[in-house]
């Protein structure tokens, strides 16, 4: 019997609300987390891919988003690649820096073109389901576009904040609406922590993706 979150009574819905409570805190902490349903019908959680089996991914927040993060931003894997074509359209585009892109991608999904977060964001720029239509977006999953949309928002932001990468990712992650409110970066755990990292990355893929240019040009 295979369950689903918004198919099941909602006598369902409070037993797995209640797994999720108690679900492991190594679970919780895990980059992806995949729920699917075992061969006796208990809903199970793993943070290894289950073979064989339907299962549906969850993410419980944004790659940066998380104030306690363990990673070393200053030292984690770039990614130089990845999206090439895509990111060089959108930034051709929406006048946007590569870097600004890729830093943005980073931080939102790893470069995870099927992330989903609790809130809802989906795809490698992590675009909440109203943003995504008002872009013209119809597949969050569809990597190209979720590029070119997620660009256009950025793009958007930054208009908006004359240029301020800071104010602009602050947005990005907490909305414009709580920029506003506070005249600045919110007095939020995570979106403090955000916008350090997206700097930290900012700067770092300028320099790699600088030093990639003139070591092939």
């Amino acid at each position: 019997m295979m369950l689903h979150f918004e198919t099941m009574p909602r006598r369902f819905n409070h037993l797995v609300i209640s797994m999720l409570i108690l679900m492991p805190s190594y679970l919780q902490a895990a980059e992806k987390v995949y729920q699917y349903t075992q061969t006796n019908g208990v809903v199970a959680f793993s943070d290894r891919q289950p073979l064989n089996r339907p299962y549906r991914l969850l993410k419980f927040d944004c790659y940066a988003c998380n104030p306690a993060s363990k990673v070393n931003w200053s030292n984690t894997r770039l990614f130089l690649a990845a999206y090439q074509q895509s990111i060089e359209q959108a930034a051709l585009q929406h006048q946007l820096d590569p870097a600004l892109i890729r830093a943005v991608i980073h931080a939102e999904s790893g470069f995870k073109a099927d992330a989903v977060s609790k809130k809802g964001a989906r795809g490698l720029m992590q675009l909440m389901p109203d943003t995504a239509k008002d872009f013209g977006l119809t597949n969050s999953f569809d990597s190209h576009t979720n590029i070119l949309a997620g660009s256009a928002y950025l793009a958007k932001l930054l208009q908006s904040y004359q240029g301020n990468i800071t104010l602009a990712s602050a947005a990005y992650n907490a909305g414009p609406a709580n920029v506003t409110k506070y005249a600045g970066i919110p007095p939020f755990a995570e979106t403090q922590a955000y916008v350090k990292r997206i700097q930290i990355l900012l700067q770092r893929y300028r320099s790699q993706l600088a030093a990639a240019d003139h070591h092939t040009g």
